[in-house]
């Protein structure tokens, strides 16, 4: 279960503050259905877009939680990540990555790992956090909603529900899939370069589950380049064949 991450990880810290969705919400309603069908175990089922949902909301609340468990696993092994140990951000020999966001960094940098990743991590919560592109509000009363008492929460979301909410802005998909594109090159570095530490620790059971939904998500909405994905090709078809 790729929840038990979160709960069952003997590490508790995380590289980033950990990204939550609104008890009370409609997103915090399919992130909880997304828990319900993990737990049965078939991932291929548990990934796809539940009758009568938005697309965009999915991708939303699962980006979200891919945030959450990429930023647990990765602060697992962050002593293990360093300056000396990785000095470029490489998924192999075959595979380095320079750093840019388009705005702070327009032209791409050659950084150590790490700091690659904290450049990453900090740019995705900075999309994450804006209500423009991810917006948490459904209608007009979903502050008081995620302010108030449950008792008031559950009767006004109910409320809500016929009241159109922030709309996503048209360019939502295209971020959500920089945004997974980027997560990706996270598990691709922990797989290439630290998967021993992750074995020591005893992670490996978290990683791979935890990755595997990931890819069987990207998977069922085309959502990352399969050239992105060549870093960690050999194991996508090997978790591929396994559920087939």
């Amino acid at each position: 279960n790729a929840f038990s991450l979160v709960s069952g990880s003997r590490s508790s810290k995380t590289f980033k503050p950990k990204k939550n969705i609104p008890e009370g919400s409609h997103q915090y309603e399919l992130l909880k259905h997304a828990e319900a069908t993990l737990g049965s175990g078939n991932l291929r089922q548990a990934v796809m877009l539940p009758e009568g949902e938005d697309l965009n909301e999915w991708i939303a609340v699962n980006t979200v939680d891919f945030f959450n468990q990429i930023n647990m696993l990765y602060g697992t092994i962050t002593e293990f990540c360093t300056e000396s140990s990785c000095p470029v951000m490489s998924a192999g020999p075959r595979y380095e990555y320079h750093w840019a966001d388009g705005t702070n960094i327009k032209k791409p940098i050659k950084c150590s790992a790490p700091k690659y990743i904290d450049y990453l991590m900090t740019w995705v919560q900075d999309q994450l956090d804006d209500e423009t592109l991810f917006p948490s509000k459904i209608g007009g009363c979903s502050r008081v909603a995620r302010d108030g008492p449950s008792w008031l929460s559950h009767a006004l979301i109910r409320a809500c529900r016929c009241i159109p909410g922030v709309p996503f802005p048209k360019n939502f998909m295209s971020v959500a899939k920089t945004i997974l594109k980027r997560l990706f090159r996270v598990y691709a570095h922990i797989y290439h370069q630290h998967f021993d530490s992750v074995m020591r620790l005893q992670e490996e059971a978290h990683l791979n589950t935890s990755f595997k939904h990931f890819i069987f998500f990207v998977q069922e909405f085309n959502l990352i380049d399969r050239r992105e994905l060549a870093p960690l090709h050999e194991l996508i078809e090997k978790l591929g064949s396994k559920d087939r």
